[in-house]
């Protein structure tokens, strides 16, 4: 079985960025679960915005135009 979340990579990440913290056992799951989330998210937006621009290809400038907006949205 592969695995899906590279779990030490992202473990260490967190520590090496917020050595303080402490963390419980399944917290670096939902950090990778909202990453891809909001990933998801912004291809989503940048894809109707390049459908919008009628482009059949998402660059990296409709890419820019939504990441604010999307930005903002993940605030919460």
């Amino acid at each position: 079985m592969v695995r899906s979340v590279p779990r030490a990579a992202v473990k260490s990440a967190i520590k090496k960025r917020l050595p303080e913290l402490r963390l419980d056992a399944n917290v670096d799951l939902l950090v990778y679960l909202n990453c891809v989330l909001f990933l998801k998210r912004l291809a989503t937006e940048a894809r109707l915005k390049a459908i919008e621009d009628k482009c059949s290809v998402i660059k990296p400038a409709h890419i820019r135009a939504v990441a604010k907006i999307v930005l903002k949205k993940s605030r919460g």
